[in-house]
């Protein structure tokens, strides 16, 4: 399986994106020296694919089968691939606060940690659907791990289309989410563009 190494800060000094949306609190002291050379029009569409890939941890290939299954789609095709990847098992984990980052979160679901609708699901790129019910496994609720999580991430705002009950590590997916709700800085029209050529 492919997976990408790259230190997380150093990536995002490329990509001009903050730590926090990964859900990560660090900050880099360093600063990125860049040439005054102003980027293309085919470097900015490309800039804003990779940061969406980034920000969800997917790769190329799968990236363009969520792309032309949005395009299928009815409605916008920009819409429609943010909002699938705003479906994501791994997302929604991380979303509704059982997991740091969405690293973790794929991580947490990769180790059978996580049920929907009371059945096991150890895919991270599970799609989800309204009224699904996403709950931390009745053996892995006692983990010193999930304790741990809970602390930090506390007072991390949850979206509204999500139901959460923090304390018993049980949320159900209320709806399914608009682009308007969807706060991660991405230009889904550039990607649209980039694709389309």
């Amino acid at each position: 399986m492919a997976v990408n190494r790259t230190p997380v800060l150093k990536r995002c000094r490329s990509l001009d994106l903050d730590p926090t949306f990964l859900g990560y609190d660090k900050k880099s002291k360093r600063t990125l020296i860049r040439r005054s050379r102003k980027m293309s029009e085919y470097g900015t569409q490309l800039r804003e694919k990779q940061k969406a890939k980034f920000i969800y941890g997917v790769l190329e290939k799968p990236f363009r089968n969520y792309y032309d299954k949005a395009d299928m789609m009815k409605g916008m095709t920009g819409e429609n691939l943010m909002i699938m990847l705003e479906r994501r098992l791994d997302n929604v984990v991380f979303r509704m606060g059982y997991a740091r980052t969405r690293r973790e979160a794929r991580q947490v679901v990769g180790h059978k940690h996580i049920t929907v609708n009371g059945k096991v699901i150890n895919i991270p790129s599970y799609q989800v659907k309204a009224g699904d019910v996403v709950e931390v496994k009745e053996g892995s609720k006692t983990i010193q791990r999930f304790k741990d999580i809970q602390e930090i991430t506390a007072g991390r705002l949850t979206p509204e289309w999500v139901d959460v009950d923090k304390e018993n590590l049980k949320g159900t997916v209320s709806a399914l989410p608009r682009r308007e709700q969807i706060d991660v800085p991405v230009d889904e029209m550039l990607i649209v563009e980039l694709y389309s050529k």
